[in-house]
């Protein structure tokens, strides 16, 4: 039953239940209703105060201009390409996202899977699990302490990475849109160069369509038949046919992935190849971080629908919350 004193807002996507259910006790929380049944909405959505969504959620222009009294696009994740931004702005909806709070928990999933692929980790844990240690050792991994790592996106996280990176002994460079003058490491200009250089691969810039397929099969070429991938950005970075052609024949020695082109389905032939450790975009899924994720999109939707400062807008959006 719809509660005629709360607020309506839209979710856009299967929310966590952590962000629901703050919702849900302020709001009347419609989900994917615009999807479901759109003639229910046509009605709705001129009540809608607010739309609320996740990383992976799409908020086109068409929808944003079905709502003409939303105050805020709430996004639980930091990232929200799939959020029209620019046609946001148009219509006067401000969007918010959640930094910060999931930087320590993806750092720390890039490093588990920079040691996974090394180290053979999981395929470590199946060759005991399979009874296949009495006929013989495992075959030899490759060193992490001491490697070289590069980052392709030297912002928040990336610089946690680098962070946790040290303490393994590693050296450290990167690619960026601009140079960090003020980072201590170095600088490469393009992915390419940078690849050539370095032993890991960690992605984790933002995806939308200016890095689509910013890793390519020259940048698998230029890491070449010792380096490993890890991408724990978006699967839209990398182009996984080449990653398939490229592990398939050696090109790279192996590689770690959280994100997938087509989540939640990922390509079988990634499944069968032993030098690939596999993670369901799980980088920022801890409980601890989940709710902090949840109390920070519930505050955003409180204060753009309430009037008040919001707490994270997005860049795009931080001149229209002077």
């Amino acid at each position: 039953m719809i509660d005629v004193l709360k607020p309506d807002v839209l979710a856009v996507a299967k929310l966590h239940p952590f962000y629901q259910q703050a919702l849900e006790s302020v709001y009347t929380v419609h989900d994917r209703t615009h999807i479901t049944d759109p003639a229910a909405f046509a009605a709705l959505a001129p009540r809608i105060v607010g739309v609320a969504g996740t990383g992976e959620a799409s908020v086109p222009r068409s929808l944003l201009a079905q709502v003409p009294n939303a105050k805020v696009v709430s996004v639980f994740g930091v990232g929200y390409d799939g959020v029209d931004v620019a046609a946001a702005i148009e219509h006067g909806i401000p969007v918010t996202h959640t930094p910060d709070v999931l930087t320590d928990d993806v750092a720390d999933l890039a490093m588990g899977l920079v040691l996974s692929v090394g180290r053979t980790i999981p395929q470590a844990d199946q060759f005991v699990r399979t009874g296949q240690w009495p006929n013989g050792p495992i075959a030899l991994g490759r060193k992490v302490s001491g490697a070289r790592l590069g980052i392709v996106g030297l912002g928040r996280i990336g610089k946690a990475i680098a962070q946790r990176a040290r303490g393994f002994g590693m050296s450290i460079a990167y690619t960026a849109r601009t140079e960090k003058t003020d980072s201590g490491f170095k600088f490469f200009a393009t992915p390419t160069e940078l690849a050539a250089n370095v032993d890991f691969l960690v992605v984790i810039t933002p995806g939308g369509a200016g890095t689509k397929h910013l890793i390519n099969a020259e940048v698998l070429q230029a890491l070449g038949p010792r380096g490993f991938l890890i991408n724990v950005a978006r699967g839209s970075v990398v182009d996984e046919e080449a990653l398939i052609v490229a592990l398939q024949n050696g090109t790279i020695a192996g590689a770690g992935l959280d994100v997938f082109a087509n989540e939640p389905n990922v390509p079988e032939a990634l499944w069968s190849m032993r030098n690939v450790v596999l993670t369901p975009h799980m980088a920022s899924a801890t409980t601890e971080t989940r709710q902090a994720m949840a109390d920070l999109a519930f505050a955003n939707m409180q204060a753009g629908t309430s009037g008040h400062p919001l707490r994270t807008p997005v860049p795009e959006c931080a001149a229209m919350v002077k």
